[in-house]
């Protein structure tokens, strides 16, 4: 307990760095009362959209926000159901209920994590009858399946080129959940390109929470797309329906983002690539002494069509439990992201899933670890974390062999 501690997550250093620049938005904000809307918002936008090589972005109020207004502009209607992955945060399954539809899960890939499309289409094929038109019905719910929801969990990418496959073959619409992959890249083979996370789908979901690659100084969140009617739909949706103010097209939300967030977010947007690439960096020199130390750990796979922001670098283990009380000994700060699946989480009892129905993700969540990860962790750190994990792991082979 005397070593010095190793954060899990460091939001101080950055803040410090760019204290100046930071400060200047607030002086903005209060010479302008500038508060709501306006320059910093526009400003910020156009700059993330041309960031994830989209033709708009729109700032609204959280991550969880852009989800739901990204999924009632791109036509999800109430009893729909939509497709994503138990393992996830719940934000994503709370924007499909909350727009009225119904999460439906299929199981994620056992070395990435990430939804696999193999599943997707097992589901679609096996566990869905076909309607007069040929679109896709649950048989499990008796409700028309019509979106898919990617989430690119812990800043790597889902196989997009499988899923838009699908999507077109089922007439699904195909909303991504780049939460946690701001800049994140995905090489797409029918394209012969790289493209960017939230390029992809008809819309995308960003959230700002402080702890993300791109995090704000409180809550915030974007939608990114490519459709300009989806674009002029959230702009009313999150202003409470206003296609000018006092006149209401649609009943919406009060989701609008501050302007102080906004113009927080435009600056810290000018450092993402390096803080990313930095993350990558940290990713590297993680996989090259866990390599050394033969791999005490399972490492998450990143494939070969993946560019990852590591937003969280996970690693698995049969002992988890016993490791995470260990480095907590040692002063390393650890997270487990996450430790229920949503199918058997309190709050989705009613739609009846059980142990078992997605055996890789729920053996999952009894094995990840989130090691420290952050643009600013130094290699000493990451060096001491390792040393930790594969001392652990020797001295549970030991006690075992005796």
């Amino acid at each position: 307990m005397n070593s010095s501690a190793i954060a899990f997550l460091d939001l101080v250093t950055p803040h410090v760095e760019l204290e100046e620049e930071l400060t200047t938005v607030f002086h903005e904000a209060l010479r302008t009362a500038g508060f709501i809307g306006g320059r910093m918002v526009e400003g910020f936008e156009k700059a993330f959209a041309s960031y994830c090589d989209t033709a708009y972005a729109v700032a609204v109020n959280s991550g969880t926000d852009a989800l739901r207004f990204a999924l009632i502009a791109a036509g999800v209607k109430r009893d729909d159901v939509v497709v994503t992955v138990p393992h996830t945060f719940i934000a994503t399954t709370e924007a499909i209920s909350q727009v009225g539809a119904l999460p439906e899960f299929v199981d994620v890939d056992k070395e990435t994590l990430n939804l696999d499309p193999d599943n997707l289409r097992n589901y679609l094929e096996k566990e869905c009858v076909k309607d007069a038109f040929g679109k896709p019905i649950s048989r499990r719910s008796g409700r028309p399946v019509t979106a898919v929801v990617p989430v690119h969990l812990y800043g790597q990418m889902v196989d997009m080129d499988k899923v838009t496959d699908l999507a077109e073959r089922f007439g699904l619409i195909v909303v991504e959940d780049a939460c946690q992959a701001h800049g994140a890249q995905y090489f797409s083979r029918k394209h012969n390109s790289w493209q960017t996370a939230g390029s992809i789908g008809r819309a995308a979901a960003f959230s700002f929470y402080p702890g993300k690659n791109l995090g704000a100084c409180g809550e915030a969140g974007a939608v990114t797309t490519n459709d300009a009617s989806i674009d002029a739909q959230i702009r009313m949706i999150r202003d409470h329906g206003q296609a000018r103010k006092y006149y209401h097209d649609v009943e919406g939300y009060n989701g609008r983002l501050d302007a102080i967030q906004a113009g927080l977010l435009h600056v810290k947007l000018k450092h993402l690539t390096r803080w990313n690439e930095q993350r990558r960096e940290r990713a590297a020199e993680y996989n090259r002494l866990f390599h050394a130390a033969s791999n005490p750990v399972q490492l998450i796979n990143e494939p070969e069509w993946s560019r990852g922001v590591y937003h969280l670098y996970v690693v698995r283990s049969q002992e988890r439990d016993g490791l995470l009380s260990s480095l907590k000994e040692q002063n390393i700060g650890t997270g487990i992201h996450y430790p229920i699946p949503l199918h058997l989480q309190k709050a989705y009892r009613h739609l009846n899933y059980q142990n078992g129905d997605f055996p890789i993700c729920e053996k999952a969540a009894k094995e990840i670890i989130s090691l420290p990860m952050f643009p600013h962790l130094k290699v000493e750190e990451q060096q001491r974390v390792v040393r930790s994990v594969a001392e652990f792991v020797e001295n549970r082979i030991t006690v075992e062999i005796r």
